[in-house]
């Protein structure tokens, strides 16, 4: 399972990257939790949540994103911003990259 989610990150980051973002650092774990991707776009911080499902049935990636999940990130992100104090004064943002369906050619909801 690991693996798999690696990889759909890896396919984020590259999307991501392509798209302008630059990557500051991967699977960031803290005491508090992981961040998947955090990523610099010009002078903001953005701290990415890779979400991936096969189907449908329990809801797409952005719903599993509970207010509980969302305290984590806030917690890790600030941890992150701790360990790194150039960055601690940069805008920040919060990101969701949803990936769904089957394969590659899964569909893609961001934001």
């Amino acid at each position: 399972m690991r693996a798999s989610g690696a990889a759909w990150e890896a396919l984020a980051r590259t999307h991501l990257e392509r798209a302008g973002l630059v990557t500051l650092a991967c699977n960031y774990t803290c005491r508090y939790g992981e961040l998947d991707l955090v990523m610099r776009e010009r002078d903001t911080i953005v701290f990415v949540e890779v979400r991936y499902r096969a189907g449908g049935g329990f809801g797409d990636g952005l719903d599993s994103i509970s207010a509980r999940k969302c305290l984590r990130l806030q917690r890790a992100a600030a941890s992150f911003l701790q360990s790194h104090a150039a960055l601690a004064a940069a805008p920040c943002r919060f990101d969701v990259l949803a990936l769904s369906g089957a394969g590659k050619r899964g569909r893609r909801s961001y934001r």
